[in-house]
């Protein structure tokens, strides 16, 4: 399957593929000031969708992840993710 990538070369993976998720959580973790809006700029998800899209890193993947104002921080990648793993599906090498 061809993934495009935006202009900072961040794959865009269809609504329903999981590296979605993980391209997202490499997002909070990568940004200094991860707000929807930044992490929307670099990955093209939609900053309205964010939240939900972080309660199911919390809720499928066993993620800590807390929201301090507009900033979202991860306290803990959980047992299931591995965070260099994830990280690759920031480049598409997954």
């Amino acid at each position: 399957m061809t993934v495009s990538k935006n202009k900072f070369g961040v794959p865009q993976y269809p609504l329903d593929d999981a590296r979605r998720l993980f391209v997202l959580a490499s997002a909070i973790d990568l940004l200094e000031r991860p707000t929807p809006t930044a992490i929307d700029d670099l990955t093209g998800i939609d900053k309205s969708s964010i939240d939900e899209q972080v309660d199911k890193l919390r809720e499928q993947y066993g993620m800590v992840i807390h929201k301090f104002g507009d900033i979202y921080r991860i306290e803990s990648w959980g047992e299931v993710l591995n965070k260099d793993s994830v990280a690759k599906a920031m480049r598409q090498d997954a």
